[in-house]
């Protein structure tokens, strides 16, 4: 696999053709994103904490469980997952997160998200 950082040809193709197809601004971009993980991610899985963020109290190595995406308004300009954490559920950054042992299509869906924060790509 190449590093996320590296320009993927056929990932960015990926990304344009099926996730932001027809989007004309961050806002039609983000709920492109945002519908686009809803529908391929496999709810639950496990994930751990690879990024600190000050937005979030979860630590390096921390593994919680991913219920669901977190409301869409709250995805606007970041996407966030909800996680069980602590006895009760909690919005937190995707991009903070590495799937533990999912299927093929939330890898790539997580793979894709990652990459595009990566290249430096914004929504909003």
């Amino acid at each position: 696999m190449k590093p996320l950082n590296e320009r993927d040809p056929e990932r960015e193709e990926r990304i344009v053709m099926e996730i932001i197809v027809d989007a004309y601004g961050p806002e039609e971009q983000a709920l492109g994103w945002y519908y686009s993980l809803d529908e391929r991610l496999a709810f639950p899985f496990s994930a751990h904490c690879v990024e600190p963020r000050r937005i979030s109290p979860l630590q390096i190595d921390e593994i919680v469980q991913v219920i669901g995406m977190a409301p869409e308004d709250d995805c606007m300009h970041e996407m966030f997952v909800m996680v069980a954490w602590q006895g009760r559920e909690l919005g937190v950054p995707l991009a903070q997160l590495e799937p533990i042992d999912v299927d093929p299509n939330t890898a790539e869906a997580i793979s894709d998200w990652h990459y595009w924060m990566a290249q430096g790509y914004e929504l909003g």
